[in-house]
């Protein structure tokens, strides 16, 4: 009788240690995982964000899918210029004095490949719809371009997402609902990681800034 009540003592305290364990290595090892995870996805956002903005200064507008942005860094050529102030006075009848008279010449210089111009030899640019965590391979993120009015200008505007439910698709489900309601100078606010605004003039990603010194 006396063994039997040491072996289930010992039984039981051997998983209550392990609770406890669990309990305060848990919070640390997904702390770990998310962050790893999330400067993956913003590194490629980064790399989206600049083509982006590159395929504006081209086009105009953003584009709408990744098919078309990825077309863009393989086809699209950047026009170089340069700008020269050629102001000069000139007598005015009217006013009987002399008026500057301002005039900007616009030389073209050459043009170079959007491709040699961002990436390089690199080609990764070619899977940037894809969102790099192992598991998700698959699944791409979320793109949108819009024209919206801002204050009577008509203003190009685009949105690139992905939910946090997605990124911590095997993660345990208390911490993620935890993860999805963070409100902090120092996390990523909100459920989704969201780069640029389809109601905003803006090309910022709602990510603290310890994730822009961070590189893959």
């Amino acid at each position: 009788m006396k063994l039997g009540i040491q072996v289930v003592l010992w039984i039981a305290s051997t998983f209550f240690a392990y609770k406890i364990y669990d309990s305060i290595s848990g919070p640390i090892t997904f702390n770990q995982t998310k962050n790893e995870r999330y400067a993956k996805v913003i590194n490629v956002m980064k790399d989206i964000r600049i083509a982006q903005i590159a395929h504006k200064d081209v086009r105009g507008v953003y584009a709408n899918n990744f098919d078309t942005l990825i077309k863009f860094i393989d086809e699209g050529i950047f026009t170089l210029i340069e700008k020269r102030d050629s102001s000069f006075l000139q007598y005015d009848r009217t006013y009987r004095i002399d008026m500057l008279r301002e005039v900007v010449v616009i030389d073209t210089l050459g043009f170079v490949p959007v491709k040699d111009s961002l990436f390089r030899n690199s080609e990764r640019y070619k899977k940037m719809a894809h969102i790099p965590v192992e598991g998700l391979r698959d699944s791409v993120f979320k793109i949108k371009s819009e024209v919206i009015n801002k204050n009577g200008y008509n203003v190009p505007v685009f949105e690139v997402k992905v939910s946090k439910n997605t990124l911590l698709f095997d993660q345990n489900e208390d911490l993620v609902k935890q993860e999805n309601e963070t409100v902090s100078v120092d996390g990523v606010n909100g459920p989704e990681i969201v780069l640029g605004s389809l109601n905003n003039v803006s090309t910022n990603g709602n990510w603290p800034t310890i994730f822009d010194a961070k590189q893959e």
